[in-house]
């Protein structure tokens, strides 16, 4: 899955946290290379996704093309 439409989101939680990328990645239980990946929209599994969004309080919905 591209994080693409998700990764502004992540950067902006993270920011507004004072976290660094390491520190979301040691949270969330994922590498610091990861965050930067989901950050710069690059494709990234759901689980892992999920792990990084629940660690800044968010959730992720994903819709079918046709609900947008």
């Amino acid at each position: 899955m591209s994080a693409g439409r998700f990764g502004p989101s992540i950067r902006e939680a993270r920011a507004a946290l004072g976290w660094t990328q390491e520190e979301l990645a040691e949270r969330a239980g994922v590498s610091r290379p990861t965050v930067a990946r989901i950050e710069r929209g690059d494709d990234v599994n759901t689980a892992t996704l999920t792990r990084v969004a629940a660690a800044l309080g968010l959730s992720v919905e994903i819709t079918d093309i046709g609900d947008s």
